[in-house]
């Protein structure tokens, strides 16, 4: 009688081993890290005195274009004013009639502080849709663009802190196509500081010390259609510093680094989670086996994306599924020189560098600055360095300043 239970009770646990229930995950080999987000462009140096030192400005000196890099940089301004236009060709190898261009205007109201307001358009140029040979052809236009208004306040000597508040509009649906659509928009605010050190004496050489950061494009997603998924906004955070090298009264050199953390959640590791009755009891799923329910795809490694933006600031220091290492790859660094000549003159050159997993940007970037009294233009080529094709390489850029008032502020 004892034998006979143990059978009994010996069939019940090895039918349940065959008929449990496990999981295999399969990693989707095609899944890519690169971090996405909405309204791209305003990634793109607007002016081409950033653009030809690597597409940095948040530690260089104060000029018209400082609203985009760091507002705070204003209350350095010799001049009591400024405007600026800019023009940046995109895709210039492909087609002809893609463009970003900027106007921005400044003014520093007295010692201790000064307002900044500036437009950004991106052109996406002009789409036929010819919907059959009898219909007449619609020409759709889409477009994105930004309208910003910074103050900036000068807490110290040496020190001064900006915020700016950004509206953002991107209208690229077809209307031809869906005459529902209609364009997306959002807002985002800009929180940035400006160090500029005193002239001293360094080994002989006199120089100064620069610092800035900024934490720009801090805003709600941009949501482009009722029925889609909200996309992040690139908020960034960026650090540099530099050194100006005065020579004399009439040279200088100026060096300057910087750095660039992207703030949007890192896209997770993916896999598809088969569950199936292991019947050969190999722990895999193979011929032998016999699959439970559907497949499903989930995260294998990282974290979920879909957060508010607040909580995808502070999520995207740790979510990468490489860990800390990859963390690391998500900044980009740019090294940059400029050389002045008598305030007149200038020659520059930078390097941007992303890491080859988060998106391969590499350039090499070189412009000069010309000075006629108190308007000063300045151009920028850029060189790709990377085997991805940049849509700005061999693209020559212009940007032209006026200012206003004289040098009615000394601060330098």
């Amino acid at each position: 009688m004892r034998n006979i239970i143990y059978s009994v009770l010996l069939s019940l646990i090895t039918l349940n081993l065959n008929a449990q229930t496990l999981t295999e995950v399969t990693p989707n080999p095609n899944d890519s890290r690169v971090i996405t987000t909405g309204v791209p462009f305003l990634l793109i140096a607007s002016d081409a005195r950033a653009a030809s030192m690597g597409d940095m400005g948040v530690a260089t000196s104060v000029d018209v274009y400082s609203q985009h890099w760091n507002p705070s940089k204003y209350v350095f301004s010799e001049s009591k004013s400024g405007f600026g236009l800019s023009y940046t060709p995109y895709l210039s190898k492909l087609v002809n009639d893609i463009s970003l261009g900027s106007i921005t205007y400044y003014n520093r109201l007295n010692e201790r502080s000064a307002f900044a307001v500036s437009f950004k358009y991106f052109s996406l140029g002009e789409i036929e849709i010819i919907q059959d040979e009898f219909s007449e052809a619609l020409i759709e236009k889409p477009m994105e663009m930004t309208m910003d208004v910074s103050y900036s306040l000068r807490l110290a000597d040496q020190f001064s802190m900006g915020v700016s508040l950004r509206y953002l509009r991107s209208d690229l649906k077809i209307q031809a196509v869906d005459e529902t659509a209609e364009a997306a928009s959002s807002y985002a605010v800009d929180i940035s500081g400006y160090y500029q050190g005193e002239e001293q004496s360094y080994g002989g050489i006199d120089g100064r010390f620069r610092g800035g950061f900024i934490l720009q494009n801090l805003g709600p997603k941009i949501k482009y259609d009722e029925s889609g998924r909200e996309t992040f906004l690139p908020t960034n955070f960026k650090l540099g510093g530099g050194f100006d090298f005065i020579l004399d009264q009439y040279n200088k050199v100026s060096v300057t680094a910087e750095i660039t953390k992207l703030l949007v959640p890192t896209p997770p590791l993916l896999g598809t989670y088969t569950e199936f009755n292991d019947n050969n009891d190999n722990g895999i799923f193979d011929e032998g086996d016999e699959e439970v329910g559907e497949s499903y795809v989930d995260i294998i490694d990282g974290q979920d994306p879909n957060v508010d933006f607040l909580s995808g600031v502070f999520q995207s220091f740790s979510d990468a599924p490489g860990g800390f290492s990859e963390e690391l790859k998500e900044f980009t660094w740019a090294l940059g020189a400029e050389y002045l000549y008598e305030d007149s003159f200038a020659l520059r050159a930078g390097f941007f560098n992303e890491s080859d997993e988060k998106g391969a940007r590499k350039f090499l970037a070189l412009g000069a600055g010309f000075k006629f009294s108190e308007t000063k233009i300045d151009i920028s080529y850029l060189f790709s360095a990377s085997k991805v094709p940049s849509p700005l390489e061999n693209t020559l850029r212009f940007s032209l300043t006026f200012n206003f008032g004289g040098n009615q502020y000394s601060e330098y």
